[in-house]
């Protein structure tokens, strides 16, 4: 069975959906089927992949038709340019269908189901969810192992995130018990300046073992990856980024070991 890991910060810009393509890309450079849905209506993991999520008639079905129940997870899945790594994409039409599944049956469940049916066929499912605690957030948490939490190394950078673990414990009581805080991930780090270095000292104080060893660093190989529609591993494998990237996979690996 997949091991599946939703990545997600109510806060934006703190690297989410970067990290979530990038560690999709290593864990599949490591012989590991895997398998990212784009849940965040924003888009950024599939264009990221060099997807046109805006040309709907190109792309065929996304996940606004799975969630809405019009069409099995499978049939929106396609694979990427790269060996073991395939795609669930997204269209911004996700927001639209994040407010008519309010008024639907099992709607905190209905990822769960869709991922239950081909969750075999996979070793890691990764789950880009949006930046805020929604409809949408939910179901991702419902529907995984596995919570991961990247936080920006910059001021105010733990705001949030105590609510963010109080929705946690809600979904773990209520409809997930098996829910688990995989790591804390400290991104777009500056050893440059001792403010990164004192949140980074916050994270490891409050998250302890659960605060990843690897740091993100702040680099411009990663923020230029994005818009050539290419992970960073693919655009400068020697890049800081790229190789903070790996081992961060690698961590996930070793933690993820049944």
């Amino acid at each position: 069975m997949a091991k599946v890991i939703c990545v997600t910060n109510q806060k934006g810009g703190v690297g989410k959906t970067t990290t979530a393509v990038n560690l999709a890309y290593y864990l599949a450079k490591d012989k590991f089927k895997t398998l990212l849905i784009d849940f965040d209506p924003q888009g950024n993991a599939t264009s990221g992949l060099g997807i046109d999520k805006n040309h709907k008639e190109t792309l065929g079905l996304t996940m606004t038709e799975v969630i809405l129940g019009k069409a099995e997870l499978k049939d929106a899945i396609r694979p990427t340019k790269y060996k073991n790594f395939d795609i669930a994409p997204t269209t911004p039409e996700l927001a639209n269908a994040e407010v008519e599944i309010t008024s639907m049956q099992q709607k905190f469940v209905r990822l769960r189901n869709s991922v239950r049916n081909i969750e075999a066929n996979y070793e890691y499912i990764i789950i880009d969810s949006p930046p805020s605690l929604s409809l949408l957030t939910v179901n991702g948490m419902i529907a995984s192992n596995y919570l991961l939490l990247p936080v920006q190394t910059e001021f105010y950078a733990l705001e949030g995130v105590a609510q963010l673990l109080e929705s946690m414990k809600l979904v773990m009581k209520q409809a997930n018990p098996n829910l688990k805080l995989l790591g804390v991930l400290a991104t777009m780090y500056d050893k440059r300046t001792s403010l990164s270095a004192q949140v980074y000292a916050e994270i490891k104080k409050y998250f302890k073992q659960l605060a990843f060893k690897t740091t993100i660093p702040r680099n411009v190989r990663v923020a230029e990856a994005p818009s050539h529609g290419v992970p960073v591993g693919a655009y400068d494998r020697f890049s800081k980024g790229a190789k903070a990237y790996k081992e961060f996979a690698k961590e996930v690996i070793e933690r993820t070991k049944s």
